[in-house]
């Protein structure tokens, strides 16, 4: 009887999680997990997750102080996010979980080696190892360094936005316990390049994360090779024997809704065989092989540029959670239920006619005393609602 694919994957490749969604990580039981700001900003949006979100923004403004701003209380709220979710992740898989490091951050190495070491803090304070993170770093020349550092302290990394072998190279090179090239994102640039389409072992994400992979076994680097950023199962099928895979819910759920034959592609004891060529690397080799891939150049400045718009959409998020949360979230909340039933005829307003209650709590919500209640006016009255309340 054939087998499902995601299966046989299992067989031969560590199947990673691609997503902040616990429900999601719960339903395909992976080893590890990988997260980014994007992927928590999707996973902050959905209703079972309010919880951990508001609950993480308290803690932030609380131990942030009374002096803080907001963009600091922010700041603090976005790494205490990334843990909260990691932690509920590492209670889910047993492995580890990736963790990244602000983006804007990328270009400086010793704030990467500052974040890094307050990340793995924050973990080792609610009782877990460091030995189950991986923080996750940009594939920068300053960012492997961060990393270089790191890793001599026995803090690992993941250093992601990889799309070319000197990156690859030079993270070996510094010991890294794990890199993510990016298949995907690859094929995207040479499709927009070339206006054609890629399939199967063609397809420039996938020789690129296979040219990495043989010329770490041939040279007998430890550093792991994990796929990301996939398209189609295809380039998973392609790749198949790989250290590990970083796969979204969805292709997960294709992988495992298919059956056939998965043959392994990337095989340690053929790549050792190969005629590769080793190229000494150091910063000179890696920026003139960076400036000479337009490709890799691009996708790793487009990477980051990504990765911190979605950062400051997070933060956009919680700025606004964390205002509702400091005028009396309950409060806030009552005021949005109570306008909704009063309005009537859904037309933004609530009229004398519609209120159902006192009209001395009418005119008192009614600060400009034109006759109608706005919901700013129901928010910002609220509580002179519940002290007549008190009062009858």
């Amino acid at each position: 009887m054939a087998k499902k694919l995601l299966e046989q994957l299992r067989e031969m490749t560590v199947v990673v999680a691609d997503t902040g969604d616990l429900q999601a990580i719960e339903k395909f039981t992976p080893r590890d997990a990988t997260t980014n700001p994007s992927l928590i900003t999707a996973a902050a949006q959905m209703p079972q997750y309010q919880e951990i979100v508001d609950e993480t923004l308290r803690q932030a403004k609380a131990d942030a102080g009374a002096g803080a701003t907001d963009a600091q209380v922010l700041s603090l709220a976005f790494d205490r996010l990334a843990v909260s979710f990691g932690k509920r992740i590492l209670e889910i898989v047993p492995g580890r979980v990736s963790t990244e490091v602000d983006a804007r951050l990328s270009y400086d190495t010793e704030a990467t080696i500052e974040k890094g070491r307050e990340l793995i803090a924050q973990y080792e304070a609610a009782g877990i190892s460091r030995d189950r993170i991986l923080i996750k770093i940009a594939s920068t020349w300053e960012g492997i360094r961060a990393a270089e550092v790191l890793e001599k302290e026995g803090i690992h990394c993941n250093l992601t936005l990889l799309f070319g072998l000197h990156q690859a190279i030079a993270c070996a090179e510094a010991g890294v316990t794990l890199i993510s090239p990016f298949v995907g994102r690859i094929l995207d640039w040479y499709k927009k390049e070339t206006g054609r389409d890629y399939v199967g072992a063609e397809d420039p994400g996938v020789q690129s994360v296979t040219r990495i992979y043989n010329y770490y076994k041939k040279f007998g680097y430890q550093t792991e090779v994990m796929g990301a950023s996939f398209r189609n199962i295809g380039e998973i099928i392609e790749l198949a024997g790989c250290d590990l895979l970083t796969i979204s819910p969805a292709l997960l759920a294709e992988l495992q809704a298919t059956e056939g034959d998965l043959p392994r592609k990337l095989d340690p004891t053929k790549a050792a065989s190969m005629a590769i060529e080793k190229i000494p690397m150091d910063k000179a080799t890696f920026d003139k092989m960076h400036q000479e891939d337009r490709m890799s150049n691009e996708k790793l400045d487009e990477g980051i540029k990504g990765f911190t718009k979605a950062l400051e959409t997070l933060e956009q998020l919680l700025a606004t959670r964390l205002k509702r949360l400091e005028s009396n979230e309950t409060l806030s909340h009552a005021a949005a239920d109570i306008f909704h039933v009063y309005d009537m005829d859904g037309d933004g307003c609530i009229s004398r006619e519609e209120w159902l209650g006192t009209d001395a709590v009418f005119d008192a919500l009614d600060t400009n005393k034109d006759g109608k209640l706005t919901p700013d006016e129901m928010g910002a009255g609220l509580g002179a609602v519940l002290q007549l309340a008190k009062v009858g």
